[in-house]
């Protein structure tokens, strides 16, 4: 019965951990804006309740210093980075470490912080590439190709990240 109780325990203070260290992640935006842009965005117009509300709405929903908001935001629940087309430029980076092929939904971290997923079905498992370069560029329709260096092929892709 000791046993159980020290999992428990170990369980629940590590649950706590993870929430005091959301909450220290987090800034308000007060402390995130200058009093400039503060006072250029309207927000020195609300009420405490109000502003209390707006940054726990953002806390809740993930947008802490440092986490990547999109161009557009979002439809039906889903992240847009570039609904609108004059902000799809190329992408030239590497992918961050070994890739052997793709299978299905496989996602690709690159160099550069951004996170893309496969976007149409096929795999290929025969690469054996070390960060290879990969240039991702948009094409009809909001759909997005990869190219990747030292195999001569492409793949649809989408970004999730």
């Amino acid at each position: 019965m000791n046993r159980f109780r020290a999992l428990t325990l170990t369980v629940a203070l590590s649950a706590a951990g993870i929430s005091m260290a959301h909450a220290v992640e987090f800034s308000t935006l007060e402390e995130r804006m200058s009093g400039a842009e503060f006072k250029q965005a309207g927000l020195d117009r609300l009420s405490p309740e109000q502003l209390k509300s707006l940054n726990d709405w953002l806390r809740l929903h993930g947008l802490a210093p440092g986490a990547p908001i999109a161009v557009g935001g979002t439809r039906n629940g889903v992240v847009e980075y570039y609904p609108d087309d004059k902000a799809r430029q190329p992408i030239e980076a590497h992918i961050d470490g070994p890739v052997d092929g793709w299978l299905g939904k496989t996602t690709f971290k690159l160099d550069n912080g951004q996170v893309w997923q496969q976007a149409e079905s096929g795999m290929r498992t025969d690469l054996g590439l070390n960060s290879p370069a990969v240039r991702i560029k948009p094409m009809l329709m909001g759909s997005w190709l990869m190219y990747v260096d030292g195999c001569g092929c492409s793949l649809r892709v989408k970004r999730v990240k």
